[in-house]
C-alpha cells in the first residue's frame, strides 16, 4: 500500500521530521537538516527544557518538544543507546504506516560488544518496538562528525546507505538522503541490507565513502 506523501510543485517531500534522542547522532542529523533549511521536533527522556542549548543554536529550523510530539511527525529518526530503546518508544500512539527510521547500533557497554539479537539484524528487533511502522535503517554506520560535516567536503557526495522493507518508504528516504546533499545508496531488505550497516558486525560502519562523477 502507499502511503500518502505531500509534495510541492518541484516534487520535493514536505513531510514532517521528528527525532526521538538526542544524543550524537540524533543532533548531528538535526544539523543536517537546520543547514538545508528543514525543520524537524527533536526529543529526549529529560524534556524539551533540556534541549534549549541545541535549539537555540539551530533556530528555527529545529524545536525540542515532548517524545509524543516528534512520535507523531510523518518521519521519524530514532537514535537511542540500544538498553533504553524499548523504554524509550514503550507506551507511543500506533504508527499506522508512518516512516521510522532506524539510527540505532546495537551496542552493549563495556567494550562495544553486539547485544543479543535472537539470530535476526538488530533493525528486524526494532521494528518489534514500532508496531506498523515502515522501518528504513539509515544514518546509523557514519560516526557523528562525519554525519554533520558537509557532505561535499571531499569534493565528491558522501555515500550514507539505507534498506528497508518497504519500497515506497525507501524512495521516501532515499529523497531526504539526497536533498540533504549525500549520496544514497539501497543496501535491499532489512534483512540483507541492515547487517551490512549495523555496528558492531557490519562491514560498512565507520567507513567514509565518497562518490565523484
Amino acid at each position: 500500500m502507499r502511503y500518502p506523501v505531500h509534495r510541492n510543485a518541484n516534487g520535493v517531500s514536505h513531510m514532517s521530521i521528528g527525532i526521538i534522542g538526542a544524543g550524537n547522532i540524533g543532533k548531528a542529523f538535526a544539523r543536517v537538516l537546520a543547514r538545508n533549511g528543514i525543520r524537524a521536533t527533536i526529543a529526549n527522556s529529560r524534556g524539551p527544557a533540556s534541549l534549549e542549548g541545541l535549539t537555540t543554536e539551530l533556530s528555527p529550523w529545529i524545536s525540542a518538544g515532548t517524545v509524543e510530539e516528534a512520535a507523531a511527525a510523518d518521519i521519524v529518526l530514532v537514535a537511542v543507546p540500544w538498553g533504553k530503546l524499548q523504554e524509550a518508544l514503550a507506551g507511543l500512539p500506533g504508527w499506522n504506516g508512518r516512516i521510522v527510521i532506524d539510527a540505532n547500533n546495537p551496542v552493549v557497554m563495556p567494550g562495544y560488544q553486539l547485544a543479543e539479537l535472537g539470530g535476526r539484524t538488530s533493525s528486524e528487533v526494532f521494528a518489534d518496538f514500532v508496531p506498523g511502522a515502515r522501518v528504513v535503517k539509515a544514518f546509523n554506520h557514519l560516526f557523528a562528525k562525519l554525519l554533520e560535516a558537509d557532505p561535499a567536503a571531499e569534493g565528491g557526495k558522501r555515500t550514507v546507505f539505507y534498506s528497508g522493507d518497504d519500497a515506497a518508504a525507501k524512495t521516501d528516504v532515499a529523497t531526504l538522503i539526497d536533498k540533504l546533499g549525500f549520496f544514497s545508496i539501497d543496501l535491499g531488505s532489512l534483512a540483507v541490507g541492515a547487517k551490512l550497516a549495523q555496528f558492531p558486525g557490519g562491514p560498512l560502519p565507520g567507513l567514509n565513502l565518497v562518490k565523484f562523477g
